[in-house]
């Protein structure tokens, strides 16, 4: 899987002095935090990678490596409300964290968004403006 593993170089690439920093948005253009997320880096003249994680989903080292750089356990990161968190019983405190990574590579939907990686940081864009953080 090509898209996987250079997803994942580019977000553990090391920063060097006069590099130019790479960002990357996890996306999905039918959420409006996502849409305001992408507007923002945008406005600020970054021009992310965009990445749809809903047509092609991050496979369970780059969900692994995204966690690490949020700060995150898996559920921290779950859309609890949607259906597929409830039809596979992932509110049960008694799934690992390879289980609950697992039904996030399965079901892509589950996953938060947006999330902005830059080149050794990530945040989520909830709210948007959470990501300048990072910036």
């Amino acid at each position: 899987m090509a898209y996987n593993s250079s997803i994942q170089g580019a977000m553990s690439a090391p920063t060097r002095p006069g590099a130019v920093m790479t960002t990357t948005i996890y996306h999905n253009p039918r959420c409006s935090k996502s849409r305001q997320t992408l507007e923002l880096l945008r406005d600020r003249g970054i021009e992310p990678r965009i990445l749809e994680y809903l047509k092609t989903p991050p496979d369970a080292a780059t969900l692994e490596r995204l966690l690490d750089l949020l700060g995150l356990e898996p559920r921290d990161l779950m859309r609890k409300k949607e259906k597929e968190f409830r039809e596979n019983g992932l509110a049960d405190p008694e799934l690992s964290r390879d289980a609950l990574i697992a039904a996030m590579v399965a079901h892509p939907k589950l996953i938060e968004r947006p999330i902005v990686v830059t080149d050794d940081k990530a945040a989520l864009g909830r709210p948007p403006e959470a990501v300048l953080d990072i910036l």
